[in-house]
């Protein structure tokens, strides 16, 4: 039998062995977690299908994870896709119909499904049936398809973009969160007994304090530091090997990545601590500026580096600290909006 220390990080089964099997292995989101888990309990009480489940929160976090969870704990198949794939009905007919009563069907980034195929997921979401249009025209007619009772989960990173009619079908809406530095350190402490990475409760904390706490950020940092400790060390993993390993990567004590300290420095340097358009910041870096928005923002507007205001992006003291600057007046200004607005 293979380990998962010798599987190809490229095999698509490399992630999926890293991931928690039950409730009982999964870490932090607790109050998620613990719903899911009556949700769970009470279905199986009653013999019932589950209720539908909407899961939103920033990628990583483990939202597909739960999902399967969820289905191994029904003791039922899953079915995973996603909404860019299903393109029109026949997809999601095709779907559907290969189900078994109490099934689940995984559906992520569901935010992108088709205004169409929402039209079609309501009925069978509500009433398990689907109506397809066959033909066109004067032939047009329309075919029924009774369903099974089953349960949809949906993932979303952008839940803002899910239509009303949409997430009102959902029994659950769970809004999973970033997670803290010692959550992390156990995530990274099991991942590590997975990948038989010999490392210590100090090692693996260096590795989490730097994860943006995002456990499929820390998984792939524990990987790059297995591989610095194999060449540059012992195999064995410490703090200061850690620390190396990650410095190696031009990620800092905060989390930082190179990209990070750039939109710092252009926000500050560049345009006198903002305001600036995402846009205009984006060109600065060279960087797309929809990367911006959804992968280095929201760690930056979280630690308290970065603040959205209408007029555009702003440098918080906070950045200028990072930088080893005094912040002026006004940065001290909108931290102080920031704080009357909380």
């Amino acid at each position: 039998m293979t380990k998962p220390f010798d599987q190809d990080p490229a095999d698509p089964n490399f992630e999926v062995s890293l991931r928690p099997p039950a409730f009982s292995e999964f870490a932090g989101q607790d109050k998620v977690r613990e719903r899911l888990e009556l949700l769970v309990a009470a279905a199986k009480g009653r013999g019932d299908v589950l209720e539908h489940i909407l899961l939103s929160g920033p990628p990583g976090l483990g939202k597909t994870s739960l999902a399967y969870i969820v289905a191994q704990s029904m003791g039922v198949a899953i079915k995973s896709t996603s909404g860019p794939v299903i393109e029109k009905a026949g997809d999601l007919a095709g779907l559907l119909t290969t189900m078994e009563r109490g099934d689940v069907l995984f559906i992520d980034e569901i935010h992108r499904l088709q205004a169409t195929i929402e039209e079609y997921l309501y009925p069978a979401m509500e009433d398990f049936k689907l109506d397809i249009i066959i033909d066109q025209g004067p032939n047009a007619r329309s075919v029924r398809l009774n369903l099974p009772k089953f349960t949809l989960i949906g993932a979303t990173t952008r839940s803002g973009m899910i239509s009303a009619p949409l997430r009102s079908r959902f029994g659950m809406d769970c809004r999973m969160n970033y997670y803290s530095a010692e959550d992390l350190q156990g995530i990274v402490l099991r991942s590590a007994g997975l990948l038989d990475v010999q490392i210590d409760p100090a090692g693996a904390m260096e590795i989490a304090r730097r994860a943006r706490g995002t456990p499929r950020i820390a998984n792939n940092l524990l990987r790059w530091v297995r591989d610095f400790a194999q060449v540059r060390a012992d195999g064995r993993v410490n703090a200061e090997v850690a620390d190396a390993a990650l410095a190696m990567r031009d990620i800092d004590a905060d989390g930082f990545d190179e990209m990070d300290k750039r939109v710092v420095e252009a926000l500050i340097y560049k345009f006198n601590g903002g305001p600036v358009g995402l846009s205009s910041l984006g060109v600065a870096v060279g960087e797309e500026a929809g990367t911006l928005e959804e992968v280095h923002e929201p760690y930056l507007i979280m630690q308290g580096y970065l603040k959205r205001t209408p007029q555009g992006r702003v440098a918080m003291p906070k950045a200028y600290a990072k930088l080893g600057l005094q912040a002026p007046g006004k940065a001290l200004g909108h931290q102080g909006e920031l704080f009357a607005s909380e």
